[in-house]
This record gives C-alpha cells, sequence and structure tokens, in this order.
C-alpha cells in the first residue's frame, strides 16, 4: 500500500507540475466551417451559430406542437406542425441567404467600376479596396471597411484579402477577390481592362440570372401552395370533434404520418426539378 500511495502521490504531483506549462500552438490549417456555419455566413446573419440555429429550431418546434395540441387535443396534429415548425428557422435563413447573394450580384458590377475608376486615378490596390469601404455600394461598405481595418494593423495584403473573402462569403467576391490575388503577386498592366471586363460580365450575368430566378418563382409557389393546401384543410377539419377524434387513433395518425412524408417529398422534388444549378465557391 505505502508503494501504490507513493506512485500515486508521484503521479499526481507530475500531472499538477506539467498543468502549469502551455501547449504550443498546433500549426496546421484553419478548420472549415459546415455546411450550416457557410449557409449562415452567406446569409450575413454572423452572430447566429450552427449550435443555436439548430437549438432554435426544436423549441420553435416544440412551442407549436404543445400549442397546437392544446387548441384541438390531438398530439399527432401537433406533432406534424411541430415538424414542419422546425423547418422556419433553416428556412429563413436560407431565404436570406438567396436574398443577399441576389443583392450582391447586382451591387458587384458597381463596386467592379469603382475599383477600376480608383486604380485608374492612380491609387494602389490596397487603397482602392480600402476606397471601396467609403464610396462602393452601401452593402458592401462594412466588409471593405474591415478589411481596411485589417490591412493598417498588420500590413500583410494576402491575409486581409483571406479575411475580406470570409466575410463577404459569396461566390462572386471569391472570383473577383482571388483575381486581384493572382494580379497582386503576378503584377501586371491590364488590370484597368481586366476589370471592365469583369464588370460587363457581371452585369450580363445579373441579367440572365433575374430572368431565370423570375421563371424559376412559378415553380417555387405552385410547389408551396401545392403543400400547404391540404394541410390548411386540416387546420379548418381540426375545428370539429369528431375530425379530432379520428386522427387521434393509429389509423388517423399513420394517415397524417403518411401525408406528411408525401408533401414533404413531393416540395423537394418540385423544388429541386425547378432548381437553378447553384453558383459555387471557389478556392476556399
Amino acid at each position: 500500500m505505502s508503494t501504490v500511495a507513493g506512485l500515486t502521490l508521484g503521479i499526481g504531483l507530475f500531472l499538477v507540475w506539467w498543468s502549469c506549462w502551455a501547449l504550443p500552438p498546433r500549426a496546421g490549417k484553419p478548420r472549415r466551417p459546415g455546411k450550416l456555419g457557410e449557409l449562415l455566413a452567406a446569409s450575413g446573419v454572423s452572430w447566429v451559430s450552427p449550435a443555436g440555429l439548430i437549438s432554435s429550431s426544436g423549441v420553435l418546434g416544440m412551442l407549436v406542437l404543445l400549442v397546437v395540441w392544446l387548441l384541438t387535443g390531438s398530439p399527432a396534429i401537433g406533432a406534424c406542425f411541430g415538424v414542419f415548425a422546425c423547418a422556419v428557422p433553416l428556412t429563413a435563413v436560407r431565404w436570406q441567404a438567396r436574398r443577399r447573394s441576389a443583392s450582391l450580384l447586382e451591387l458587384w458590377p458597381d463596386a467592379v467600376d469603382h475599383l477600376r475608376s480608383a486604380i485608374r486615378a492612380g491609387l494602389s490596390l490596397p487603397e482602392a479596396l480600402i476606397q471601396l469601404g467609403e464610396n462602393g455600394p452601401q452593402e458592401l461598405r462594412p466588409p471593405f471597411r474591415e478589411f481596411g481595418a485589417d490591412y493598417r494593423a498588420g500590413g500583410n495584403f494576402d491575409e486581409a484579402l483571406g479575411s475580406l473573402k470570409e466575410r463577404l462569403a459569396d461566390p462572386v467576391g471569391d472570383r473577383i477577390v482571388e483575381a486581384l490575388r493572382i494580379t497582386r503577386q503576378v503584377g501586371g498592366s491590364d488590370l484597368g481592362r481586366l476589370l471592365g471586363t469583369l464588370a460587363e460580365f457581371l452585369r450580363e450575368n445579373a441579367r440572365t440570372r433575374s430572368e431565370l430566378l423570375a421563371r424559376q418563382s412559378w415553380t417555387i409557389n405552385a410547389a408551396r401552395l401545392a403543400v400547404a393546401a391540404p394541410w390548411i384543410v386540416l387546420v379548418l377539419m381540426a375545428s370539429r370533434p369528431e375530425a379530432v377524434a379520428a386522427y387521434n387513433t393509429p389509423a388517423g395518425a399513420a394517415v397524417l404520418v403518411s401525408g406528411m412524408v408525401i408533401s414533404i417529398g413531393c416540395y423537394r422534388l418540385m423544388l429541386r426539378i425547378g432548381a437553378l444549378p447553384p453558383d459555387e465557391r471557389v478556392l476556399r
């Protein structure tokens, strides 16, 4: 026992001594955010974490389940609407990401024109990017102001560009940032011509994509109406006690679950059929 006590004491003292020394930082690439983190960054909702979004979905689903259960007296109906409510936060974030992407697609040509004018006026590339934080499109000013703060603090253009790329979280922004990075590294006297060609291409791309999105909205609205119609009828039927009693049976619950699975599956299928190819981010 004295040997065991001595070994235990020695191991304990060694661990206490070891904990007093800080571990060296591990070198390596920074961990990339998951798909949910990238979606939040693309939507511009930087103050919400992926865990917070998942938690809010669960809380909203439970709240809707309890409210519908109390109003209708049917746990099966409450569970169905609770499942639908769980998807509301994620759907809202996706809608915000699409809205922000469409808005930036319209703003990038003007931003490139501002950048081209600043370079032609004799400003260096970092100074021209910093000027976008003051004279560029309103929605793009905050990330470029932060780029200016990063560049003034460290003086490293590549690192400041990388931070700007992460803040923008936009496919078009990725292409512009990488084009500027390559131009900065290899040099070249045709930057003004390159930016002019890029601005024309972005305007044509925005015009074409806007027309396609307008046509795609017909399919999306039809899918939403087709999914919502039977559940609106269910809400109206839930005001009658005999209908609630029928859905409280195992057969009624099976009908509700089957209807929910079919509704979600058909909705996803219609969205996939009418979906446009997503604009992928590059060189991340």
